[in-house]
């Protein structure tokens, strides 16, 4: 805008009828608003300039309009940081509510997964954080209310090692980690639900880990049993899978790392195993995902039951689980079977070298060992296979030869004797026989009775499939939440009580990675009174896989400050289920089965309302960076390489480089840091970028040469220029008259009205359905280009063009938050506008997300759609009014129809150009 048309905006404005700021607006108030009512002099030395009537902050000097009063016509580099740096905290302030539950509106839960504070957020972090940020800036314009919160999965062992290395405590590390990532994410522009945060590691949260972990075991659902571990000989210590090489080798020692059984924690998922796989058909399809979860559980056909093991006819104290598909016939079994690697050949069984005697390698082997079958109380020899592993993840199976080929001729070889228990009646129906009360039921009804009872009287009888194990939570390091379990001589493991939670990780102030668990060394920590009984006991020195911590924070969103339980049921069911769940396909199998499995276990406890814990589910994809390698495996910097030949090469050796595309880190020195991307590029770039590079399932390729990044800084552009054009249009001494407007003008304004309409409804639904929204991004970009081609007499006099416009900077400022504010405020103080429906003295994030005019629906189902090639028209073609402005639907239609089959068929088209303001689209032959 040149300087000489400035005096007549600001007397436009100093006259501008309330009614164009919005309902009881005043020139005043508009600006107050639009600033968000700062003090001014708390930002810069010196007193506040009034300059054609708006304050002028001093060091602003090629500043932008919100600063100085003066719009700059072009959107430079400069332009670019002048306008973050005014609108950042600004749009932070807008943001700082509190989200209480209101009722009166419709709520909107979005969650990204909690990072762990590993101490730099990384580009997967801005890609995830920016498309919640995104959405969770949509839905509020839409009126819900939203909640978008963060908070720490700060428990793990990566801490505890930092602290080793470091000689620090693991706490001081992670809130020193904890404060620099939320100065990233303030600075990468999210706006948080910071009322919210939590923090896995600290007291108040872990507290109630534990409670669910109490609640847990009164169920039967946590119990104790042998495992094997990774024991590393040199250290003394239980290796996570993470910390043992390729090679079988500890990261730390260099030995070699041994399977040892200890005795460890488990969680019963498998109870819920069954329902969990029913539950999935009432979920939205989660691209994919809903097929790994159903793998990942496995076909729910039988369940396990429990069995007491004789040695001699007498009772020895030791249990046995085995699984079997056919429960029903369960009073047909003739044996149960254990794989040689069984922990009753392996670990500290009493029975260990009972079974060894009986072993004889490759054979099925028969042992004095007997099991009685804890609900028929019928007694079957435990037999040896010679197979070391069995089918799924089974160690233990029922041999029920009238079910099995396999078992019926294991029976006959080793001599078992067994009652057949499924009969046939004429009809084709199978019903069971000498089966207790279970006789005369039907199959599939005696299925549903006998597995009922057994879990009625705990021992068993949970369907799951024969692949899914029970959940290990046991891990013998410092860094956890402390399983609230006390172990007495007398009562067995004792759960702490409740009102004595949470029980606190001692301070240990060296840690050493070696030993076993750090805990054992706090002896005053560890020696305790028994609950129950008040004699001496000692605690439980594990503490928990962080997953269990993660498992539930969802829920402790919904109520971060409640001090009498985890959660209000009140609150949950308010906010419950997320509406949205944004993370890693990396976490769509263990994490996220894990946390189903809490919602249906607090579902079942009455805690909530909802069983499953999330609605849609979005997994978006790696970011992956460039990567040259030598022959040998060894990664090279850029530096390193040379890239002028055709071929990437070694920079010394001339070594030719293998080329890829890999998930960034830094062993592989093809990571960028995102404060520097931000820096050189700018947020609202970041931010376009990451949603516009790919679809959000979608791997991207970080590469700042392709099209994408060059097409959203010319976006960017592109706007700035529109809503200059349109300032200076307005400015020009001439007042909008819509009157004016010819035939064709208003030809022309019906187009852009439609083709508003159009992308309204795309970009809606993009936001809401399938959340690609870089195709909202691409309709945005079309309606831009649509705009810039409208002719001089349509921007100054057209309610349709000022509409269309507007709707653009709404429809943008959920993905660019910082250039639409200013472009807003810009928008805000042109005079005698002609749309009354938006508010005016509010920020465009403020704003109503525009909704598809009442007209528009009722236009025709069908557009003739006019077909053109090389540039000459060649017929009609009819199609659908809600695809007519999608080309690559279009393009599909016209090739499938009677005259694209005449005049396409066959031939190369070259491009193919879809008209945004007509019904047209024209295709470029090669000739």
């Amino acid at each position: 805008m040149s300087a000489a048309l400035l005096p007549v905006l600001l007397n436009k404005v100093e006259s501008q009828k309330s009614s164009d700021l919005g309902e009881g607006g005043t020139k005043g108030s508009c600006i107050r608003n639009l600033e968000g009512n700062l003090n001014f002099s708390q930002l810069n030395d010196g007193p506040d300039v009034i300059k054609w009537g708006r304050r002028v902050i001093p060091g602003w000097s090629r500043g932008i309009y919100s600063a100085t009063g003066e719009w700059t016509k072009e959107y430079t580099l400069q332009t670019r940081k002048d306008v973050e740096k005014w609108w950042h905290q600004r749009i932070k302030d807008q943001a700082l509510t509190v989200s209480e539950a209101d009722k009166s509106k419709p709520k909107f839960y979005v969650l990204s997964m909690f990072p762990y504070p590993s101490g730099k957020l990384h580009m997967g972090h801005v890609r995830v954080y920016t498309i919640s940020d995104t959405i969770a800036r949509f839905q509020k314009m839409r009126g819900m209310q939203v909640i978008n919160p963060m908070g720490w999965d700060a428990f793990g062992l990566p801490a505890e090692n930092a602290a080793i290395e470091r000689n620090l405590h693991p706490e001081s590390w992670t809130q020193s980690n904890i404060r620099h990532m939320r100065r990233q994410l303030d600075q990468l522009g999210l706006c948080f639900s910071w009322d919210r945060e939590i923090t896995t590691c600290l007291p108040d949260y872990y507290k109630w880990t534990q409670y669910l972990f109490i609640k847990l075991y009164e169920a039967g659902l946590a119990y104790q049993k042998e495992a094997l571990v990774n024991w590393d000989p040199v250290d003394q210590t239980v290796l996570a899978n993470e910390q043992v090489d390729e090679h079988g080798c500890s990261w730390r020692s260099g030995a070699k790392v041994e399977q040892k059984y200890l005795r460890q924690w488990f969680i019963k998922t498998t109870a819920y195993a069954k329902a969990m796989q029913d539950a999935l058909a009432g979920l939205p399809e989660w691209y994919g995902i809903k097929g790994m979860q159903a793998h990942w559980i496995g076909d729910c056909v039988g369940c396990h039951l429990d069995f007491m093991l004789k040695v001699d006819g007498q009772v020895t104290g030791e249990k046995l689980s085995a699984y079997t598909a056919t429960p029903e016939a369960v009073y047909g079994a003739s044996h149960v079977a254990i794989s040689a690697n069984h922990r009753l050949l392996h670990g500290h069984s009493p029975l260990k070298e009972t079974f060894r005697k009986a072993l004889v390698p490759g054979q099925d082997c028969l042992t004095p060992v007997t099991a009685v079958n804890m609900l028929t109380q019928q007694e079957v020899p435990v037999i040896i296979l010679a197979k070391d592993d069995l089918e799924g993840s089974l160690d233990a199976k029922i041999g029920i030869p009238s079910t099995s080929l396999e078992d019926s001729a294991l029976a006959q070889t080793l001599g078992l004797s067994y009652s057949e228990v499924i009969e046939t009646t004429p009809d084709g129906t199978e019903r069971l026989s000498g089966s207790a009360e279970f006789t005369g039921m039907k199959r599939q009804d005696a299925f549903l009775a006998l597995t009922q009872k057994a879990r009625r009287e705990r021992v068993g009888g949970d369907v799951t499939s024969d692949k899914l194990k029970d959940w290990l939570i046991s891990r013998q390091r410092y860094w956890g939440t402390p399983i609230p379990m006390v172990h007495c001589p007398a009562c067995g493991p004792v759960p702490v009580p409740l009102e004595d939670l949470p029980v606190t990780l001692p301070s240990i102030t060296s840690l050493t990675g070696k030993g076993g668990s750090p805990l054992a060394s706090a002896s005053e920590w560890v020696n305790c009174s028994c609950p129950r009984c008040k004699g001496a006991a000692t605690r439980e020195t594990d503490t928990m896989d962080t997953f269990v911590d993660s498992a539930w924070y969802y829920f402790r969103y919904t109520d971060p400050q409640n001090t009498q339980s985890p959660f209000s049921a009140a609150l949950a069911d308010y906010w419950m289920p997320v509406d949205l769940y944004i993370g890693g396909k990396e976490h769509a199998v263990m994490h996220l089965f894990y946390a189903r499995f809490f919602s249906h276990f607090c579902h079942d406890q009455k805690m909530v309302k909802h069983r499953e814990p999330f609605h849609k589910l979005l997994a978006q994809g790696l970011i992956k960076g460039q990567t040259f390698r030598l022959p040998s495996g060894q990664y090279l910097r850029r530096e390193e390489v040379d890239l002028t030949g055709s071929d990437p090469v070694h920079a010394n050796t001339g070594e030719k480089l293998e080329v890829s595309w890999e998930k960034m880190s830094k062993s592989k020195h093809n990571g960028v840091e995102p404060e520097d991307v931000v820096e050189r590029y700018g947020r609202d770039t970041v931010r376009l970028y990451v949603l516009f590079a790919a679809p959000p399932e979608k791997d991207i390729l970080w590469d700042v040469k392709t099209d994408a990044l060059p097409g959203v800084l010319r976006w960017q552009q592109r706007l700035w220029a529109l809503v200059t054009r349109f300032i200076e249009a307005r400015t020009s001494g001439k007042a909008p008259r819509p009157q004016l407007l010819s035939d064709k003008d208003k030809t022309e304004a019906r187009r852009l009205w439609e083709y508003k309409n159009s992308v309204i409804s795309q970009v809606t639904a993009h936001f809401t359905e399938d959340f690609s929204l870089n195709s909202a991004i691409s309709q945005l970009m079309g309606l831009s280009s649509a705009l810039s081609q409208a002719s001089q007499r349509v921007v100054l006099h057209s309610p349709e063009f000022e509409d269309a416009l507007c709707a653009l900077m709404v429809m943008t400022a959920p993905m660019a938050p910082h250039i639409t504010s200013e472009l807003w405020a810009g928008l805000a103080l042109v005079p005698q506008k002609l749309c009354a429906h938006y508010a005016w003295n509010t920020s465009v994030l403020l704003q109503a997300w525009p909704t598809v005019d009442p007209q528009f629906l009722q236009q025709p189902e069908v557009v003739q759609m006019a077909v053109l090639i090389n540039n000459k028209a060649c017929g009609k073609v009819p199609v659908p009014q809600h695809v007519a402005q999608d080309q690559d639907k279009v393009h599909e239609l016209v090739l499938q129809s009677e005259l694209g089959v005449r005049l396409l068929q066959g031939r190369s088209i070259k491009k193919a150009f879809l008209s945004p303001r007509t019904a047209l689209i024209n295709f470029l032959l090669q000739e």
